[in-house]
């Protein structure tokens, strides 16, 4: 049996999480889920601890104040080698990702090493966003395609399914930036150094509970970062 991870970073998502963990339980995949709080001051990660008395196979990592979604991932990336899983999904808490999908990633990963959830691959899917937000994302991942050359229409997606074969060829020390930086990093990096990379379509629905974590700086610095990965390649 393939040993599966989902790791979920969290920062105030207790009106997400125990809707969450029970959804991820009903698919009956045996998955193991590991959440990363950074300090949720909503008592997010108290939550946690109080259901792992009856769940072995919900995991917590808790750190103290908030470090970012990037750093969340790279920490959870190294507990999955640390403790030889075979694949391992980012997802978020808040339901913009749908479990659903996951037997869908079980399936295309047999044929790949990343496998992205794509709002894009099949025209626009994402719902609730206002247009501002769609348009600057969807021309961003224009962009990120553009600048890089990487065959990839949702570059800045979270929701993703990896092999944790290609995880253990990445640089993890090397990867410092955070939001949707980090996603197009590590898909790039990956794809420099030969990894299959397969898109899946999925329809993506903003929260409707919770805080949204995204920024008009997360955005400029995935731009930013574009350039620097062109110019200094896949390392």
């Amino acid at each position: 049996m393939s040993k599966t991870l989902i790791i979920i970073p969290t920062y105030n998502e207790i009106e997400n999480l125990p809707r969450m963990i029970p959804a991820l339980e009903s698919l009956n995949l045996g998955l193991e889920i590991l959440v990363v709080d950074d300090g949720s001051p909503d008592g997010t990660g108290a939550w946690v601890r109080g259901q792992q008395a009856s769940k072995p196979h919900l995991h917590l990592i808790e750190r103290s104040g908030k470090q970012g979604l990037g750093s969340a991932y790279v920490r959870g990336f190294r507990y999955a080698l640390e403790k030889n899983y075979d694949y391992v999904f980012e997802m978020d808490a808040d339901f913009s990702h749908d479990p659903a999908y996951i037997a869908d990633f079980l399936e295309a990963i047999r044929d790949a090493d990343l496998v992205i959830g794509s709002r894009y691959i099949n025209g626009v899917n994402v719902v609730n966003w206002p247009m501002s937000r769609l348009l600057l994302s969807y021309f961003a991942n224009m962009y990120a395609r553009w600048i890089t050359g990487m065959p990839v229409r949702d570059a800045t997606g979270g929701f993703k399914c990896f092999r944790v074969s290609a995880l253990r060829r990445l640089d993890l020390d090397a990867i410092s930036s955070g939001g949707y930086s980090f996603q197009i990093e590590v898909n790039y990096k990956l794809w420099k150094k030969g990894c299959r990379l397969q898109e899946i379509p999925i329809i993506f629905k903003d929260r409707t509970a919770g805080t949204s974590k995204m920024s008009g700086g997360i955005i400029r610095e995935a731009l930013f970062l574009l350039v620097r990965l062109r110019l200094g390649g896949g390392r």
